[in-house]
C-alpha cells in the first residue's frame, strides 16, 4: 500500500452499480448458468493488454457447482471492478490481476456471498480496499497505515480468524474452569476426609 490509488467512492459506486450481466449465474459444468466466467476473465485481460495459455483458463470454468458457484460470482464481481477506466490506465501486472480473480475471490468466497459483497455496504467496501491493496494501493487521502487499519477492521476472514480465536480461548477457559472446579471439590473431600 505504498502508492496512493483512485479515491474509494468511485470504486464502491462502480460495486454497487455492477451491470446484470456480471451479477448473472456462471455457467459451470451442466448448471444453467448464463455467463461462461472464463470468456469474461479472458476479456479483462486483453483489455489490460495481457493474454494467457488456454490451460491457466481452465480454474475460471468449474466443475462443481456447489464449491464454485459463490467464487466465480465473485470472480465476475472483479472482472467488472477492474474493467473501469482508472485500472486500465494504471496497467495492473498479470499477476495482480490473476491474483485477485483466482486466490482472493476463492478466500472471500468462503466467508461472504457474491451478492453480499456488493449490496451491504461494509463489505462493498472491503472489497474495494482488498482490490486496492492487492496492488500495492491505498485509496487516494489515506496513510498506509489508515489504509491497512480500515481493510483489517472490515475483512471477513480477519473476522473469521477473530471469531475462531475466540472460541478456542473460551473453550481452553471452560477446561481450566471445570479443572479447577474438579480440584476444588476433590480438596474438599480429601479435607472432609480427614476430619
Amino acid at each position: 500500500m505504498d502508492k496512493e490509488g483512485p479515491c474509494l467512492e468511485p470504486l464502491l459506486r462502480r460495486l454497487s452499480e455492477t451491470p446484470e450481466d456480471f451479477l448473472a449465474e456462471p455457467m459451470i459444468g451442466e448448471s444453467n448458468g448464463t455467463v461462461y466466467t472464463a470468456a469474461v476473465v479472458g476479456d479483462l485481460l486483453r483489455m489490460h493488454g495481457y493474454s494467457i495459455d488456454k490451460d491457466k483458463m481452465i480454474g475460471f470454468a468449474g466443475t462443481d457447482l456447489r464449491r464454485d458457484r459463490n467464487r466465480l460470482s465473485i470472480t465476475l464481481l472483479l472482472c467488472s471492478a477492474l474493467a473501469d477506466d482508472w485500472f486500465i490506465r494504471f496497467k495492473p501486472r498479470l499477476e495482480w490481476i490473476l491474483n485477485l480473480l483466482m486466490e482472493e475471490s476463492s478466500a472471500l468466497s468462503s466467508y461472504v456471498t457474491a451478492k453480499k459483497l456488493i449490496s451491504d455496504p461494509d463489505r462493498r467496501e472491503e472489497l474495494a480496499r482488498l482490490i486496492l491493496s492487492k496492488m500495492g494501493l491505498r485509496p487516494a487521502g489515506e496513510t498506509a497505515a489508515q489504509a491497512r487499519d480500515r481493510l483489517t477492521t472490515l475483512s471477513s476472514s480477519e473476522r473469521a480468524r477473530v471469531i475462531q480465536a475466540s472460541r478456542i480461548a473460551e473453550a481452553r477457559a471452560q477446561k481450566i474452569r471445570e479443572a479447577l472446579k474438579k480440584k476444588a471439590a476433590e480438596e474438599s473431600a480429601d479435607k472432609w476426609t480427614r476430619e
